[in-house]
């Protein structure tokens, strides 16, 4: 199975030097992951390298269409608090 990426990606540059098989490239609208090339870093990483760099919750997928990255995992906020959290940032 390969990852893929999905709208949601800024194009930020991250990933494409980080991945070991080299199987993530520029396209348009958002970079793209060749998926005969994609190992999902198995045997190289304990952590996907791609997801393990994007500054964007869930634009990264596996073969399932699970986010590899999902919400949540950057600012380590499950979604279900994120609401209250914004709101008392907001309110300061």
């Amino acid at each position: 199975m390969a990852f893929t990426i999905i709208s949601g990606c800024v194009n930020c540059w991250a990933c494409e030097p980080l991945c070991p098989s080299h199987a993530i490239y520029a396209a348009i609208p958002h970079f793209r992951i060749h998926a005969n090339l994609c190992s999902e870093c198995d045997g190289d990483y304990s952590d996907p390298q791609c997801a393990s760099i994007c500054p964007v919750e869930g634009v990264i997928l596996n073969g399932e269409g699970v986010a590899v990255n999902p919400l949540g995992s950057l600012t380590g906020i499950a979604p279900e608090r994120m609401a209250k959290v914004m709101a008392e940032i907001q309110a300061r």
